[in-house]
């Protein structure tokens, strides 16, 4: 029987990265966190209204720490100026929680995620991260445990009475919950990425460690993918995140730098491939900007093979 400690909501921060935020759903998320922990907000240069309003929100909270970014430097960077400045008023947590703006635990989601990383600890893992199951709010389906075989990427999708831990290959940004020292050690996230893919070098880099990864399937958060979701049917509901020109260019980027990776999966790099085929596809067929689309594909592909490889 694994002994259980109590759970001590001082022993985690919270790290949550803005950019013009909705602010009822800012709220919403700062208000399901557990009060007694530290949350350390770091704003990307939102527009002056809105910074106003967060840095009302902020002082309505006395566990929030405000960092405020004078440009947009990116989701990783944001990231890690937030974990930087955990511990600098003396608190000393062991855990760091990693939120996007739009993501709402459900009551107590955070403290079924610390209690499970204590329970797979006191089983022998390496436990590297951890996250919980995400929910769209906007379809109510759930975005799954991405796990590798030899052969296959595949998304597991856990019912809702379950409760054991899934070993994964790659874990959301968002919702993610590690030791702060690991985060340290390993560098913290990689800043040139900017926005996406970060989660995914960021998994495959705990793994070359030794670490390991899990997907906690009775924590759930509510998560908003993409600009926004489509729903389709392809052996099962599944949700098609539809983004902006932009993120496709920093999407199809990121993914060609980390296909030329030593350390990244065989397996991954293949069926990327043929989610990046797909992805310029749907949007060749139902996007109303297909053309500027297209173009932010190919700009990211030649901006992917430009960097050397690792």
């Amino acid at each position: 029987m694994v002994n259980e400690a109590p759970f001590d909501p001082t022993g985690i921060a919270c790290v949550t990265v803005t950019f013009n935020p909705d602010m009822v759903l800012l709220r919403k998320q700062l208000d399901a966190l557990p009060t007694a922990s530290l949350k350390v907000l770091v704003d990307n240069a939102s527009a002056p209204a809105i910074r106003e309003q967060i840095e009302k929100l902020s002082a309505d909270i006395p566990t929030i720490v405000l960092l405020r970014n004078e440009s947009n430097l990116g989701l990783a960077a944001a990231v890690n100026r937030g974990v930087a400045a955990i511990g600098e008023d003396g608190r000393r947590p062991r855990l760091v929680l990693l939120l996007d703006q739009d993501t709402e635990p459900h009551v107590g989601a955070v403290q079924t995620l610390v209690e499970a990383f204590a329970k797979l600890e006191v089983l022998g893992n390496r436990v590297g991260a951890l996250g919980p199951k995400l929910v769209d709010p906007a379809t109510g389906l759930q975005h799954g445990f991405h796990c590798a075989t030899r052969w296959r990427w595949v998304r597991i999708f856990p019912d809702e009475k379950a409760t054991q831990p899934v070993a994964c290959t790659n874990i959301n940004g968002s919702g993610t919950l590690m030791p702060l020292e690991l985060f340290r050690q390993l560098g913290g996230l990689e800043e040139e990425f900017f926005i996406d893919h970060i989660d995914t070098e960021w998994s495959f880099r705990i793994l070359a460690a030794g670490f390991t990864l899990w997907g906690i399937p009775n924590a759930v958060f509510t998560h908003f993918m993409g600009d926004r979701g489509v729903r389709f049917w392809w052996f099962g509901w599944r949700v098609w995140p539809m983004r902006s020109p932009i993120r496709h260019f920093y999407l199809f980027r990121n993914a060609v730098r980390l296909m030329r990776r030593r350390y990244v999966f065989a397996v991954w790099k293949f069926w990327n491939v043929v989610k990046l085929s797909l992805t310029a596809m749907v949007h060749m067929t139902l996007d109303d900007q297909r053309g500027a689309q297209l173009k932010s594909m190919w700009r990211g592909v030649k901006a992917g093979f430009a960097r050397k490889p690792r």
